[in-house]
């Protein structure tokens, strides 16, 4: 049988787990997902696909793992899953107290500051991943990417069927930042200090004559920053959290130059 069959299986009848081949092949997905040769999302000719059975497999690997102490004095931790390790042979530089959970992908050239990245997720190569920042559970995380200090990526593992949140090459995404419930930010985007979306943010594009609204998609090369609109509720009119577009990045400039260009003529903090 495959590795998806048994996991399949496996999720269908727990009963399962009691055999071996069934924990071992749970483990065998999760290194798969470790080394980054499989993912929990992946890009595909119609958009992003989600492959359900590998949620299904980190669920269960939570299920078989037991609970261990680990010391690391005066500190003391107790819990199911393992950390990363192997660092340099990977090429990533990891800064004290960066923490990322076996079977979390970080490719080669990341820079990990004091930071969090969970199980299922994947960073690309040549990201920084910033202070504070955290990345969640199955996020996914392109090539050349900025997370910046503080920056909140939501994970998710249930409900299955559900897109992890996706930010995709070449995006900056400034201090504060909170993206969650499998928000698309599409490549080469900028988005300013403390945007906050969810699914049901309101993305507005203002740099036209007329606003055009989005949802769950920041679209490419796009420059974002927090706004508010009004809306009326039973007691009175008061003013929502929405999210901005304002910009483009400009194609005439190279990646850093376009960033800093961006940042400086819509007067962005970040």
């Amino acid at each position: 049988m495959s590795l998806q069959t048994q996991i399949q299986d496996a999720w269908q009848n727990r009963e399962l787990l009691k055999d071996k081949t069934y924990t071992d092949a749970v483990r065998a997905v999760i290194e798969e997902v470790d080394k980054g040769r499989l993912r929990v999302a992946a890009p595909g000719e119609k958009g992003w696909v989600v492959n359900e059975w590998v949620k299904q497999a980190i669920l269960l690997y939570f299920g078989i793992q037991e609970m261990q102490t680990w010391t690391l004095p005066p500190f003391e931790f107790y819990d199911k899953m393992l950390l990363k390790s192997n660092y340099k042979e990977m090429g990533v530089r990891a800064v004290p107290h960066a923490v990322a959970r076996y079977g979390a992908h970080i490719a080669k050239n990341v820079v990990l500051m004091p930071s969090y990245v969970n199980i299922g997720a994947y960073v690309d190569e040549g990201s920084m991943v910033d202070t504070w920042a955290t990345v969640g559970s199955c996020a996914q995380i392109g090539k050349g990417v900025h997370l910046s200090g503080g920056v909140g990526i939501g994970g998710v593992l249930e409900p299955l069927q559900a897109s992890p949140v996706i930010i995709e090459d070449g995006c900056f995404v400034g201090s504060r930042c909170i993206v969650v419930e499998g928000v698309i930010v599409e490549k080469e985007a900028v988005l300013g200090a403390n945007v906050v979306l969810t699914q049901s943010t309101k993305i507005i594009d203002v740099s036209g004559s007329e606003p055009v609204e989005y949802k769950g998609r920041v679209p490419a090369r796009s420059v974002v920053i927090p706004g508010s609109y009004l809306k009326k509720f039973n007691a009175g009119e008061y003013n929502v959290s929405c999210a901005l577009i304002i910009g483009q990045r400009k194609a005439s400039t190279d990646l850093k130059t376009s960033l800093n260009d961006a940042l400086r003529d819509f007067n962005i903090s970040a």
